[in-house]
């Protein structure tokens, strides 16, 4: 990412951007170990999408220094932690109004650029081991530096001392750090890191498997190599292990991956990666040994660098891109939402551009436009009940919402039904751009044709047979937090 204190600098010449569109990459055969998907070329879906003002901002905090991140700790509390690029971790506990700094780094970091303290993640264990890491470009060198800490006795304070994990140097240029820490499901803790600056990565740091720059890299915390040294193991499967190349490496050809998240539901990795001067890209899933492309491809483009090696087998394609029209020019990633608030749909991919502060959804099939914000977007946030958040290199935190006049009604309210079963369906009245979803608490009432929708609409459920001993049994649908009764004789 190109970025002056992470605002956006004049992107990297490249050639002309073409018209605005995403590209949906698709899968296919070929390539090695089916790891790598072809490129096979896709209508583009504009921007423009269904969507639009789909979601609100609700105000957490202000007036805080240049803010990249915000988190949990997984540990029940329910605060959430925010890092300050200027070098603090900040806790706000539920209810409270003004955040205190949990842990202040300033002093060790190489500040200003795309430098700073750009990274936290809480171990999965964080309630029993007290364990958290970060990730800081070195006062001095600019070295990426991941860190851990621990928890102190004051839950709202962590301890000063500092134990290094792993120290990447980082020479040349100050921009394309990466900065994201986060842990996969499978509890390893993965490292995004940039491809060490410059215009098309003039050291092919990206597809050389020999230095950590240009890559994601998965280290396993919790098993320190005796003979090698280190306070980290590397899994056994990572794809470089026993052979040539650095085992820390997970996936190769990254240029720039600013944030990226695990679906907290299935597990699946999403990750933004930021394009030099034509094509910003998501990418999902997370491959392990899988090369993404750059400086070979920029999105799905050839860049021309190596124009041998533009063989679209042998590289995974993005799941999204999008051009630099309209003032777009570099992408944030976020999260899956996961949240009960009816922010948005369950599953719905959420992701910005930091240039126009446009806030995007991907929901599987349509992108969406669902917030021009007016900020630059450094960050997303996920709270422990997956409720998400937006973060403004300006110095905010805000929450997502349903638009305030998201009021619901359903017709009807209530459905009966014999020992047979059946179908029916609901029908959902709701302002444009109202989203709304749907659950029921009993397995034998079933939703059909989707679990949600936006604006007015119509839910599907499905009542199967019933040969129980009761003379009724009752169940309830709940749609866009309003309930629907069902009720079903013997």
């Amino acid at each position: 990412m190109t970025r002056t204190g992470c605002t956006q600098a004049a992107p990297e010449p490249a050639g002309p951007a073409r018209a605005g569109c995403i590209a949906p990459g698709r899968a296919g055969a070929g390539g090695p170990a089916a790891r790598v998907r072809r490129w096979l070329w896709a209508a583009c879906i504009t921007l423009a999408a269904p969507w639009v003002q789909a979601i609100e901002l609700s105000p957490v905090l202000t007036g805080l220094s240049s803010p990249v991140l915000a988190t949990h700790a997984g540990d029940g509390s329910g605060r959430l932690f925010v890092v300050e690029q200027t070098g603090r971790v900040l806790v706000l506990r539920p209810g409270a109004t003004s955040p205190g700094v949990f842990l202040d780094v300033s002093t060790r970091i190489a500040p200003g650029g795309e430098r700073g303290l750009l990274g936290l993640a809480f171990h999965p264990q964080y309630a029993t081991n007290g364990r958290l890491f970060v990730f800081y470009t070195r006062s001095g060198d600019g070295a990426l530096t991941i860190a851990e800490y621990r928890a102190s006795a004051d839950p709202d304070l962590a301890e000063p001392t500092e134990l290094p994990l792993l120290t990447i140097p980082h020479p040349g240029q100050s921009n394309h750090n990466g900065g994201m820490l986060a842990f996969g499901p499978d509890g390893m803790l993965y490292i995004g890191t940039g491809d060490g600056g410059g215009s098309n990565d003039p050291q092919n740091n990206a597809q050389n498997i020999e230095v950590l720059l240009g890559k994601i890299l998965r280290l396993d915390v919790d098993q320190p190599d005796l003979v090698g040294g280190t306070r980290y193991s590397s899994p056994a499967d990572n794809p470089y292990v026993g052979r040539a190349g650095r085992d820390e490496i997970h996936s190769t050809g990254w240029r720039n991956p600013w944030r990226f998240s695990f679906d907290r539901l299935t597990g699946q990795g999403w990750v933004a990666d930021v394009g030099q001067g034509e094509r910003e890209e998501i990418d999902s899933p997370l491959l392990l040994g899988g090369n993404y492309g750059w400086r070979v491809y920029e999105g799905t483009r050839c860049t021309g660098l190596d124009s041998a090696l533009c063989i679209p087998a042998n590289f995974v394609a993005p799941l999204l891109e999008y051009t630099h029209v309209s003032g777009r020019c570099s992408v944030t990633g976020g999260y899956v939402y996961r949240g009960s608030r009816n922010a948005l749909p369950a599953g719905t991919y959420v992701f910005a551009d930091f240039c126009t502060g446009e806030v995007f959804g991907w929901n599987g099939v349509t992108q969406s436009l669902l917030l021009a914000s007016g900020q630059n977007v450094s960050g997303f946030g996920e709270d422990e009940s997956g409720e998400l958040y937006v973060v403004g290199l300006g110095g905010t935190v805000s929450r997502i919402v349903p638009p305030a006049d998201c009021t619901l009604s359903l017709s009807p309210r209530r459905a009966s039904f014999g020992a047979a079963g059946g179908s029916g369906s609901v029908t959902v009245t709701a302002p444009p751009g109202c989203v709304w979803t749907a659950s029921s608490d009993k397995p034998w009432l079933t939703l059909a044709g989707g679990t949600g929708g936006i604006g007015t609409g119509v839910q599907d459920y499905v009542v199967v047979p019933y040969g129980g001993r009761l003379p009724r049994r009752s169940a309830t649908l709940t749609v866009g937090g309003q309930a629907f009764r069902v009720t079903q004789s013997r």
